[in-house]
């Protein structure tokens, strides 16, 4: 009698190897798919999760009376939601939290005061269009000698954790850059002396020496912003229809001429990049 072998056969093998392979695509095919899903999560519930930076106006802060959010930031954010037809449900964010938010699915975008670098955008996806090209301003003391970006050389310099800023302050101006939780936090921090100077998004700053007393003693010297930057609304890696949803409504932003308004609104000054781009779209419309 011979032994029969309990080695499966060779086709047996074959097909459970096809099936395994078969398995492997399909799963792979799955997560692809759910990498890119955003944009049929928010139409099936009905929502986009925005998360926005509520650190002071014009941007974002909380109104006194409503204790609702209010500034350009939470505008966008809520024209963004109204122009796909879903709900809005605002988180805030910090400059130190709003990219693992937007990575780990807390927030479906970003509109955060979070400009275009190379880096950024290794990790992340947004739309091409900016809504605005933002740059950073230098706030200090009227008596501090600083009169020039170079006149930060050697000097404390207040920033925003994950601030884009912090780089070319300390490789081309020799700045000792000290980092924050928030630029909340950062201007404190100028005002009792931890620092010689502050960098924040300029519209900001310009608005706070501008408007409120408390700021009377602080001056922004430099007339020039530090690396004027593409701002755009960020979304995760690779989600592609999420990203051209959102392009389309931008350039419609920007056609519109809606961008502009909303920004004098809130007491800024669109860009030359907002202007010639707002020619562009309503030249393209006619």
């Amino acid at each position: 009698m011979h032994n029969r072998s309990t080695r499966p056969s060779l086709a047996r093998r074959l097909s459970r190897a096809s099936f395994a392979a078969l398995a492997l695509a399909s799963a792979f095919a799955a997560n692809t798919s759910r990498a890119d899903a955003t944009l049929d999560r928010i139409h099936e519930r009905h929502k986009i999760v925005v998360g926005v930076i509520l650190s002071g106006p014009p941007f974002g802060s909380l109104d006194p009376a409503t204790q609702k959010p209010v500034g350009f930031n939470v505008d966008l954010a809520q024209d963004l939601a109204k122009r796909l037809g879903v709900e809005l449900e605002m988180t805030p964010v910090q400059p130190s939290n709003r990219v693992q938010f937007l990575q780990q699915g807390k927030v479906d975008a970003l509109i955060a005061n979070m400009e275009v670098t190379k880096e950024r955008a290794e990790i992340l996806s947004y739309p091409p269009t900016p809504f605005e090209e933002i740059g950073g301003a230098l706030i200090t003391r009227k008596d501090s000698g600083i009169k020039t970006w170079n006149d930060v050389r050697g000097k404390a310099v207040c920033v925003s954790q994950g601030s884009n800023y912090a780089k070319p302050l300390a490789d081309e101006y020799g700045a000792q850059v000290k980092a924050f939780r928030g630029q909340p936090e950062s201007l404190l921090a100028l005002r009792g002396n931890n620092c010689a100077a502050a960098v924040h998004v300029a519209p900001t700053l310009r608005l706070l020496v501008a408007s409120n007393p408390d700021w009377k003693d602080y001056t922004i010297p430099a007339p020039n912003d530090l690396i004027p930057s593409p701002s755009v609304i960020w979304v995760r890696k690779g989600e592609t229809d999420t990203q051209n949803a959102f392009e389309k409504i931008v350039e419609e932003w920007h056609r519109s001429g809606w961008l502009i308004d909303t920004e004098r609104k809130h007491g800024m000054q669109p860009s030359q990049a907002v202007l010639d781009l707002h020619a562009k779209f309503k030249a393209q419309r006619t």
